[in-house]
């Protein structure tokens, strides 16, 4: 059904290391699947280094690729072992957004959405990382009206719903005790945006006299409404390891957290020159400071958020995505139209390498193309293809490799990556 290959893994001498580092330390303790904040600050954990009750830690990333099909049954699908489970079936998903543990399924009809815990992640302790494996499970429903815009990140998950103007952040800790808590719900006028958590505050959008979002604004963890600051046409959210994205007509706003626990805006704007269109949804590898877009019918953004910067290269064909790798070689992973993957230098904006068009079929059908995703890992690139009724693991630093294949017994609508 599939070929196979060895995955990489760290070695196994680094994790003896790491274990030992922290075996001092104690693994006992609820915690959040991540850093609660860009300084790897893990007091507020006490000794917990990520895990639960339950939890097995492991020396390796426990890699799966979570994915929902035409029946609305959700696949877990293990990369270490290649085996299958089935988590449940959930009906009428038109997205699905994760942070790396937690699914987020957005089912406009019911005005809900379903949280699903993996029961795979990756702690992340500054210097080095804790790995964790768990049983998945579904955590239930968040209600509201309509459809959900949803940003989540290691602070916890952002559910924005455009019909009513309901703004909530579920908190991370709660969630890895298997809650649902909401840790702010604030209300602004309807329109379609979204909130995102940074720290334990958070950004939401609000609209002007035109309906569309033109400002975000602070809102505190007590739910206060605070600062405002212009950003026109916002759009895209994405956390990295420097702060929080916020996309703009202009540019992006980056949020970070200062020395008093008080969220800090910059601003970032595009370069006199670029001629390109704005970016309106960012997609990189998780935890690196470099963030991709797609700039028109063949560029892309590149925003380096530790250096403050914008850079345009141009694949040279029609893309639908693209997201950075950010690694020595400054790889740029994009998909095109035709259902190719490239592999492109951030440097030098030159094609390295390109697939076959592994999801032609699914890139020409309209109902499909916007559930395509392409994932971007330290060590492969994942991408799942609805018509072709496939997944596919790519070895982007290999000339574009098809590292394995793995057929699916129905159509993978929607994929995500887990445990990372």
């Amino acid at each position: 059904m599939f070929s196979r290959t060895t995955l990489p893994s760290i070695t196994a001498i680094a994790v003896a290391l790491t274990l030992t580092a922290c075996a001092g330390e104690g693994t006992s303790g609820a915690a959040a699947s991540g850093p609660p904040d860009a300084a790897g600050d893990d007091s507020a954990l006490g000794d917990g280094h990520g895990t639960i009750a339950g939890a097995q830690e492991l020396p390796e990333p426990q890699l799966h690729l979570l994915s929902l099909d035409e029946t609305g049954t959700l696949s877990h699908l293990d990369l270490l072992d290649e085996s299958v489970g089935e988590l449940g079936t959930v009906d009428g998903v038109a997205d699905v957004a994760t942070e790396g543990r937690y699914a987020y399924l957005v089912r406009p009809d019911a005005g809900a959405v379903t949280v699903v815990d993996s029961g795979v992640w990756t702690w992340s302790h500054v210097d080095h990382f804790h790995y964790y494996r768990g049983e998945a499970s579904m955590l239930g429903d968040v209600e509201g009206s309509g459809r959900a815009t949803v940003a989540a990140n290691d602070a916890g998950a952002g559910l924005f719903f455009a019909e009513t103007g309901e703004a909530i952040v579920l908190d991370a800790a709660t969630l890895a005790d298997a809650g649902l808590d909401e840790r702010v719900r604030v209300s602004v006028e309807p329109h379609d945006g979204f909130i995102v958590p940074v720290g334990s505050s958070a950004l939401v959008t609000e609209p002007g006299a035109d309906g569309s979002p033109t400002r975000v604004r602070v809102v505190d963890g007590e739910g206060r409404l605070g600062e405002a600051v212009e950003c026109a046409g916002a759009a895209g959210t994405i956390a990295t390891v420097v702060g929080v994205v916020v996309g703009c007509r202009d540019g992006a706003l980056l949020a970070t957290i200062g020395d008093a626990g008080v969220i800090e805006l910059e601003r970032i704007p595009y370069p006199a020159d670029a001629g390109a269109p704005p970016a309106t949804e960012f997609r990189a590898r998780e935890g690196r400071p470099t963030v991709a877009a797609v700039a028109g019918a063949s560029g892309i953004w590149l925003l380096d958020t530790r250096k403050r910067s914008w850079a345009l290269v141009d694949a040279g064909t029609p893309i639908v995505q693209a997201s950075a790798v950010d690694d020595t070689d400054e790889h740029v992973l994009a998909l095109a139209a035709d259902g190719r993957v490239l592999v492109l230098s951030g440097a030098t904006g030159e094609m390295l390498a390109a697939t076959e068009p592994l999801v032609a079929a699914s890139a020409a059908d309209p109902e499909l193309v916007a559930g395509i995703e392409l994932i971007a890992d330290q060590h492969r690139a994942y991408l799942n293809g609805p018509a072709e009724r496939r997944l596919y693991e790519i070895d982007f630093a290999d000339a574009a490799r098809i590292a394995r294949t793995f057929d699916a017994a129905a159509e993978p609508r929607f994929t995500v990556e887990t445990g990372r």
